[in-house]
């Protein structure tokens, strides 16, 4: 039986959470398409933005610095795809390097292009960051 471009894609974003979630900056970007782009939504002036692939690596070593064990674990808990796009609900956790406990909840929208992520918008409350 054939897969479906919206199952596969579904697939690839699972996969793609889990290896950001174990914290592999590199493997991340490499699963980027050379356009790609990550916009985050918000007010945060040291996170909210958009960026290209090449300035996805600097962001993401920076902030598993924040992390005790460098790693921000978002856990999928619903998603759905159609086509090229896939909408995911997520949940975050992490312990923090100052003892505190971050968990927030996300809604992240991917949009594929053969198989590597062309761009991602995260819509996050930001109010646990300020």
């Amino acid at each position: 039986m054939a897969t479906s471009l919206a199952a596969t894609n579904e697939s690839i974003v699972r996969e793609f959470l889990e290896v950001l979630s174990a914290g592999d900056v590199a493997a991340v970007v490499e699963r980027f398409h050379d356009d790609g782009s990550w916009r985050v939504s918000g007010p945060l002036a040291m996170l909210s933005g958009n960026y290209s692939r090449q300035e996805l690596g600097p962001l993401l070593r920076g902030l598993t610095t924040l992390y005790e064990h460098g790693t921000l674990r978002i856990t999928p808990l619903a998603m759905i795809a159609q086509g090229d796009s896939v909408a995911v609900e997520a949940e975050s956790h992490a312990k923090l390097r100052n003892g505190k406990v971050h968990s927030n909840p996300y809604h992240f929208v991917f949009e594929l292009d053969q198989g590597r992520i062309k761009r991602v918008i995260e819509y996050m409350d930001a109010q646990p960051l300020a």
